[in-house]
């Protein structure tokens, strides 16, 4: 029996505290754990990394922080120019780099559209795409639909075979690798570390792509739900348009929120859905704070334990046949 009681006031934070609990971490990580001098952040324009490269900047000051625009042809202007400001405001190096070449090279595009094609033959160059899930949030197994749109602006969608799914996501997947890569080249030339920005939900849901964006040497914020997220933001002074952007997945050409794409609901339902079921409250409680029935609450509960159980390998580290004991880690 839960001993813990559903209010508004569940996600709240000592902003001060959080902020300075994160800088000591940040500095003791660097010194201790890890020997680097900086931290390296690339600066997507959402809340997680603006936040993150806020909060490293408070622990190390701006000079050891320098920052990353990765931007490719499917990229958001707004994300760009939102990163930009970031940078800007914070006083940090930074540098654009646009990965469009380095991906049609390797085949991103090209065996994304071919995967794309098998689902909707008419699907040509102009046209716009996107995957979305459906069926967990109703008790169901998750399923995911792509949707396209012509360039007349007609909207198509169906169903994708599961061989189609993965190529599609294996190639944007290539994405957040190319780009992890590339933040790894600076981490090296400048011996600093890299900083991983999910939040909580995304952690706890494996909300990433493993040796992509999943791949850092430090996550100051996996223990922050979004919504607290968001609250420092604020709290840091980060820009208006920072604060106020809507959650997306920056990766397909037409728009995408992350609950379209693989959360149940949307962010700030989500936080208090994943609370809920880590602090025990019933299904029943949890309900009718969202204002939704106990069954659809119980089904939201049971998404959440389907995607630990089936992202566990993406936290997962490289499996020995037998231990090395030598090597502590």
């Amino acid at each position: 029996m839960s001993t813990n009681k559903l209010t508004s006031d569940v996600l709240n934070l000592d902003m001060d505290a959080e902020v300075e609990k994160i800088s000591a971490r940040f500095k003791s990580i660097l010194r201790t754990d890890l020997n680097r001098r900086g931290l390296i952040i690339a600066m997507s324009g959402g809340i997680d990394s603006s936040v993150s490269a806020a909060l490293a900047v408070k622990a190390l000051g701006k000079k050891k922080v320098f920052g990353l625009l990765l931007p490719e042809k499917d990229s958001s202007d707004f994300s760009t120019d939102r990163g930009k400001i970031l940078a800007e405001h914070l006083g940090i190096e930074y540098i654009k780099k646009n990965i469009a070449s380095t991906l049609e090279a390797i085949g991103c595009y090209e065996w994304r559209d071919e995967a794309i094609v098998q689902t909707f033959p008419e699907y040509t160059e102009g046209w716009k795409n996107k995957i979305v899930i459906t069926g967990g949030a109703e008790g169901k197994i998750n399923h995911f639909n792509l949707v396209v749109q012509s360039p007349d602006g007609e909207l198509k969608e169906k169903r994708l075979d599961l061989k189609q799914y993965l190529q599609i996501v294996a190639a944007t997947n290539y994405k957040q690798r190319i780009r992890k890569s590339i933040e790894y080249f600076h981490a090296d030339r400048l011996n600093y570390a890299v900083i991983g920005t999910p939040n909580r939900v995304e952690y706890d849901q494996g909300f990433f792509v493993k040796n992509g964006d999943g791949s850092a040497d430090v996550k100051p914020i996996a223990h922050l739900y979004k919504s607290q997220v968001y609250a420092l933001a604020r709290h840091l002074g980060l820009p208006d348009e920072i604060c106020n952007a809507t959650p997306t997945t920056d990766t397909y050409s037409l728009p995408q929120g992350q609950d379209e794409f693989y959360f149940a609901l949307p962010y700030e339902k989500m936080d208090i859905a994943l609370w809920s079921l880590n602090h025990n409250i019933p299904a029943s409680e949890l309900g009718e704070y969202l204002g939704i029935t106990e069954e659809q609450a119980q089904w939201v509960y049971n998404d959440i334990e389907s995607k630990r159980k089936a992202t566990y390998y993406m936290h997962a580290p490289a499996v020995l046949i037998e231990p090395v004991p030598e090597i502590k880690l």
